[in-house]
């Protein structure tokens, strides 16, 4: 059932077809090309574009997440979406909200309209807060500076909203770009060699997905700790449990988007055990741009230049895989020091700023 959000626009709840290419998926696929659209205009970039075939696996519920989808519009036109995760964890008290509309239409109250349906839908879900993750378009103007003391975001059309609506800006993440040229190559090939002078006691192994058995274990148990490792500000985050089940299950998500991913991981020589990882992808044009997905060091393996190992080596053996693609682009806590300080070394530069916005429902 719509629901009439202003004069001239309405909320569509989206029933996700089986196939993007099903015979009832023109809804879907025109979602699609405008979400594109919206982050093409907000970014200036189009290395977040997916094809409807590589958005839907990401849109479908799953066991430890449950997914809604409404399109927004303005008369028959569709010209934006509004999705909310709840996460599934035990004791969850979060659901993950975003409402994207086309920058054409803002100042009509058409967000304002849309948040009323956001909170219900998390209270109906027993939430009682929402966060939400948002880039924002560069600006020289004024800046609103994160809860956490490091970094800031434009305040702009986007922040004066959340402001006014109630989040609080907890968290930056910078986005940072490196353009593979011949000088980078050989500079991750020095790091990579000061890395491994401190690292004795581990190997790197990597693989491209699907993970082979004997490392489903240790590697989903890396990516469990990215839910408590990785420097979170005073968001609410959800200790996520992940075990060989999910974590095959996300790599055929992986797979039936088109992608193609490489892991590499830290694996402690004496105990076998998996200690730190790095994700390196792409989807289905190989000279597109690349993303640096999770990277962790376990807490108690830090020290011995293992993030700084793995992410050279990923870009030295990816520069084989994926020769033409010739930028990677990642994401960092602004206070996650360690890690930017890698980026930094290897020659990735900011090109933009994402804020982690968070509001407790009364």
């Amino acid at each position: 059932m719509s629901i009439s959000l202003t004069p001239d626009a309405s909320l569509h709840p989206l029933v996700l077809p089986a196939r993007a290419d099903a015979a009832d998926a023109a809804e879907f696929r025109e979602l699609a090309r405008v979400r594109n659209a919206v982050y093409r205009e907000i970014t200036g970039r189009t290395e977040q574009d997916l094809t409807p075939e590589g958005l839907l696996p990401l849109l479908r519920s799953r066991p430890e997440r449950t997914t809604a989808v409404w399109a927004v519009r303005v008369g028959d036109e569709i010209v934006g979406r509004t999705v909310i995760d709840i996460p599934l964890e035990e004791g969850s008290r979060v659901a993950i909200a975003a409402i994207e509309i086309h920058p054409r239409v803002w100042g009509r109250g058409i967000g304002s309209a849309i948040l009323p349906h956001v909170e219900a839908f998390a209270r109906l879900h027993g939430r009682t807060v929402i966060q939400n993750w948002t880039e924002q378009p560069a600006s020289d103007g004024p800046r609103l500076a994160a809860r956490s003391g490091f970094g800031s975001v434009p305040d702009d059309h986007v922040a004066r909203f959340l402001v006014r609506h109630g989040f609080a800006l907890e968290q930056v993440y910078r986005v940072s770009r490196l353009a593979v040229s011949d000088q980078a190559v050989r500079r991750a090939a020095e790091l990579r060699d000061d890395a491994r002078a401190l690292s004795q006691d581990y190997r790197v192994l990597q693989w491209m997905l699907p993970t082979p058995s004997e490392h489903l274990d240790g590697y989903a148990w890396l990516k469990s700790r990215m839910s408590t490792d990785a420097p979170s500000a005073d968001l609410e985050t959800d200790e996520e449990v992940w075990d060989a089940e999910r974590l095959i299950a996300a790599e055929k998500r992986v797979e039936e988007m088109g992608q193609i991913m490489q892991v590499t991981v830290a694996q402690h020589i004496a105990t076998g055990g998996l200690t730190a990882f790095t994700e390196i992808g792409i989807g289905p044009d190989r000279a597109a741009t690349t993303h640096q997905h999770d990277t962790l060091v376990l807490t108690e393996h830090r020290g011995h230049r293992l993030g700084q190992l793995v992410k050279t080596e990923a870009l030295l053996s990816w520069t084989r895989i994926a020769p033409e693609s010739r930028d990677v682009i990642t994401y960092n806590a602004e206070e996650n020091r360690p890690m930017l300080a890698i980026n930094e070394a290897m020659g990735f530069a900011p090109i933009a700023y994402e804020g982690a916005w968070k509001k407790e429902l009364s």
